[in-house]
Order: structure tokens, then C-alpha cells, then sequence
């Protein structure tokens, strides 16, 4: 109760933090700090620099206006000190630019990555300010559904140039290949997102290439096969990756010929276990399970042999379903045994997809395909940085050089000695 005799009653939403309010004046302090610091040294890189007369010829000039950035902790009041270059009429003006406080700044960068991150995973562009008001404030600025817009207008660019980029440079042992159908709620039919993940040398998974077609036909894929090589991309990949359909591996045969077929086995399994009935399904899939999970090829054929045996008299379109892919399936024994759990499945493209769906879900899809194609291509560009590097890392220059491996092991040639 004040003098007045009047209780000032906390407003419905307002949250009352004494610690971010302490934070944040943490923070001011620490960032004009840090900003005055910065501008000694500019200062000092100038001191060199004097007029005929003998003046300096850059001095400080006061501070620009007050303004808010938005941060973790809700809106900082920050100002950045101003420089006056005496001699500016005479030629080139030396100006003042700080790193820590650029010009146009309105956001920190972890807020800028954190926007779309909420938007894709299905926070409505409305919804932005009171999902945030708890840690940024009640009146977060820079928040607005027009922020997403904007936000849409830079993926495109974005989306433009990394479609145009250089791949000369690039080398990927290992690809990954799937598609993906959303139907927008605009569009009469579902448009196909086909992606292709490589592994560079390193061990490092990269997104290679992005392209929207009507369904993962060969001309499809061959356009962007096409277009990957025309930009540079001229070695052929060890080993490919990916589901049954016709199109990617007719192709993958036409771009690079000697790169090698892996079928993805969750792809088959699902494709095996749908000739099945429900009650018998989780025993067929533990019998598919011994199979790639296998030590060698040898017990992999053999556990084969003996799924064939067991179903064929009754479930024969599921035993031919997989005998038909029988030298596909088994291709990643030929590579080190560290990088099998990454070469049997297309995973690292499946639970990106996975993301997708959820929010397209969320917002009952996408308005448009070109919509849908940005989500895809940021919520794939956002994963890819969390996306584990390959096990056996070691392993990967061996097959670079064309060392043989058998059943995960090292071939070493015999040393023939002299008689």
C-alpha cells in the first residue's frame, strides 16, 4: 500500500522477476563496457592520423541514440559512442562500425536462429509474442507476424544462392537419398521434395542437393543429378543410399555409373511387414532384424535363406519382395563395419522429414508449394547442424583409396616372400 492508500495490483500476464530485472541491468552495464572498449581501440588505430594544424583528426562525437536490443533476457537499452572525422570533407570519411553493436541491429544473432526454429516447428507467426513474453518481456519489440514475412523473403534468397553454389570443391564418400510428398492447401496435387545428404571426408553429413518435382521419377532426379555436376560436383560417391523406387537409381546409374546400390532396410521392412498380417508382424520383424544385424555376409544370407524357407509356402510376394534386392541390401558388408549403422537406412533424411510433417500438421499445410519448399529446405539446413558425424572416421580415406573390405574388416594383401 503507498502514501495514497491505494494497492497497485499485478496486471494478468505481467510477471514480477526481480533476478532478470537484475540481469538485465547486468547486461547494460557489461555491453557499454565492452562497446567503449571497442571504441578506445578504434580510437587508438586513429591516433596516427592528425591535421595540418595538429589536431587529431578523429575524436569521439558524443552517442547515438538510445536504443533496445531484443536478447534472451528481454530488451537491453544499449548506446554506441559516435566518432567525428574532421578531415571528412577533404576525402573518405573514417566512421566508427562496431561488431559488437552493428548499425541496423535489432535482434542478437540467437534470437535471429531461434525465430524460424519456433516458426518451423509449428508456433503460428501470431502466436510469436505471447509464446515469448515470459522470457522476453510482455512487449517484446521485433516479434510481429510481419518479422516472419520478412523472415520468409530472406529464406528465398537464401534458398536462390545455395541453389547456385560452387561444388567443385566438394567431395562426398557416402550419399543418402529419399523424398517427400506435402500437399499444400492451395495446390491441386502433392509435390514431391527430393534430397540428397552426403558425407564428406571428414565424416561431416552435408545437405547436397534440394529440388521439388511431382513425384521421384528418373527425369526428376536426373535433373538434379545433372545440375549437382554441372556446378562441379564431379567424383562419385562410394556408396548410395536409399528406398526402392526405380527413379533415383536409374539416375544415380546414368550420372555416376560405379557408384555402388545400398537399399535402405527400414524402407524394406516396412515394405515386407505390409505382406503380413498385423498379429504376425512384430515376429517377421525380429526375423528381418537377424538379418541385417548380422556379424558377415555369410550369417546375412544365410538368416535370408532361412526367412525364405519359413514364409515362401504361404507369404510369397514378402519372401520376393526381398529376394529381389537380396545383393542390394547386403552391399554395406563391402565398407568398414564402424560406418554400417550409417549406411543400411536413409534415416538422417527420414526424421528431418519427420519435422516436416509435424509441422505441416500443425498448420494444417503448407499455403503453397513454395511454402512447403522453404520449410523443407531451412528445417533440413537447421538439423543439419546438430547431425552426428560418421563412426570410424579413421576408416574413410581407406575407402577414398579403394582399400578392399570384406564383411567390415580390412582386406591386407599378402606379402609374398622370396624364395
Amino acid at each position: 500500500m503507498n502514501e495514497n492508500g491505494v494497492i497497485t495490483l499485478r496486471q494478468k500476464g505481467e510477471i514480477d522477476d526481480p533476478l532478470t530485472e537484475i540481469l538485465r541491468s547486468g547486461a547494460r552495464r557489461l555491453i557499454a563496457q565492452a562497446v567503449e572498449a571497442e571504441f578506445e581501440t578504434f580510437l587508438a588505430s586513429t591516433a596516427e592520423l592528425v591535421l595540418p594544424d595538429g589536431r587529431r583528426r578523429v575524436v569521439r562525437h558524443g552517442h547515438d541514440p538510445v536504443r533496445a536490443i531484443q536478447t534472451g533476457i528481454g530488451p537491453v537499452e544499449v548506446q554506441k559512442p559516435k566518432a567525428r572525422d574532421r578531415a571528412s570533407a577533404s576525402g573518405e570519411r573514417i566512421r566508427f562500425a562496431s561488431n559488437i553493436l552493428p548499425k541496423w541491429a535489432r535482434r542478437t544473432k540467437s534470437l535471429d536462429a531461434l525465430l524460424p526454429v519456433l516458426y518451423l516447428r509449428g508456433i503460428s507467426a501470431g502466436d510469436f509474442q505471447e509464446a515469448l513474453a515470459a522470457l522476453l518481456g510482455k512487449d517484446a519489440p521485433n516479434l510481429s507476424a510481419a518479422v516472419i514475412a520478412r523472415l520468409k523473403s530472406e529464406w528465398e534468397d537464401e534458398y536462390r544462392q545455395w541453389q547456385k553454389r560452387d561444388l567443385s570443391a566438394r567431395h562426398y564418400v557416402y550419399v543418402w537419398a529419399d523424398g517427400v510428398y506435402l500437399q499444400a492447401r492451395m495446390e491441386p496435387q502433392a509435390e514431391c521434395m527430393l534430397v540428397l545428404i552426403g558425407a564428406t571426408p571428414e565424416g561431416k553429413k552435408e545437405l547436397i542437393g534440394f529440388q521439388t518435382g511431382m513425384r521421384e521419377s528418373a527425369q526428376s532426379w536426373k535433373e538434379l543429378l545433372v545440375d549437382l555436376k554441372a556446378r562441379g560436383l564431379s567424383i562419385a560417391p562410394e556408396i548410395a543410399t536409399g528406398d526402392g523406387a526405380l527413379g533415383f537409381w536409374k539416375a544415380l546409374d546414368e550420372a555416376f555409373p560405379t557408384t555402388r546400390h545400398q537399399r535402405c532396410w527400414l524402407h524394406k521392412t516396412l515394405n515386407v511387414l505390409d505382406k503380413f498380417p498385423k498379429s504376425m508382424q512384430p515376429n517377421v520383424h525380429k526375423d528381418l532384424r537377424e538379418i541385417w544385424l548380422s556379424p558377415d555376409r555369410a550369417a546375412a544370407e544365410a538368416a535370408m535363406t532361412t526367412f525364405a524357407e519359413k514364409y515362401a509356402p504361404k507369404y510369397d510376394k514378402a519372401v520376393d519382395c526381398l529376394i529381389k534386392d537380396r545383393g542390394a541390401l547386403l552391399t554395406f558388408f563391402d565398407f568398414p563395419a564402424d560406418h554400417w549403422d550409417h549406411l543400411r537406412t536413409s534415416n538422417p533424411i527420414e526424421s528431418v522429414f519427420a519435422t516436416v510433417r509435424h509441422r505441416t500438421v500443425r498448420m494444417k499445410g503448407a499455403l503453397s508449394q513454395d511454402t512447403a519448399r522453404l520449410m523443407v529446405f531451412k528445417l533440413v539446413m537447421a538439423a543439419s547442424k546438430t547431425w552426428r558425424r560418421l563412426n570410424g572416421q579413421n576408416q574413410l580415406p581407406k575407402v577414398i583409396d579403394g582399400v578392399i573390405f570384406k564383411d567390415g574388416v580390412e582386406v591386407v594383401p599378402a606379402i609374398k616372400s622370396a624364395a
